[in-house]
């Protein structure tokens, strides 16, 4: 999330070709290439894998707020205070995990609210 921060305010390059859209009520965005719908499965999984669409995913998950800091500091203190309200369960041998752990899965599974 950091580095798409970095790419959204020019102190990164952008050499994958992140693109950004600015909507009134939804703030910042960061766009996720689209893909062709007549792909094949196994590509749609592979896809939905990479570094541009999960990073996209996750930036797009921060508050408006967050996503609008343009001091390094600040976005990184956000950023933390973001992350804390999500519980941190690492996989544990024998036991059934409830999600994956990541902060898309714990969107998905528990609907935490986004601030």
């Amino acid at each position: 999330m950091i580095h798409v921060w970095k790419i959204l305010n020019d102190m990164a390059p952008n050499d994958i070709g992140f693109e950004f859209q600015t909507k009134q009520r939804l703030g910042i965005k960061a766009c996720i290439p689209a893909i062709n719908k007549k792909a094949q499965m196994s590509v749609k999984a592979d896809y939905d894998k990479t570094f541009r669409v999960r990073a996209a995913q996750l930036f797009n998950l921060l508050p408006v707020e967050l996503r609008a800091i343009t001091d390094l500091e600040s976005f990184k203190v956000g950023l933390g205070r973001f992350m804390e309200q999500y519980p941190d369960t690492p996989p544990v041998p024998g036991y059934t995990p409830v999600n994956d752990n990541s902060l898309l899965s714990w969107r998905r599974t528990h609907r935490m609210p986004l601030s």
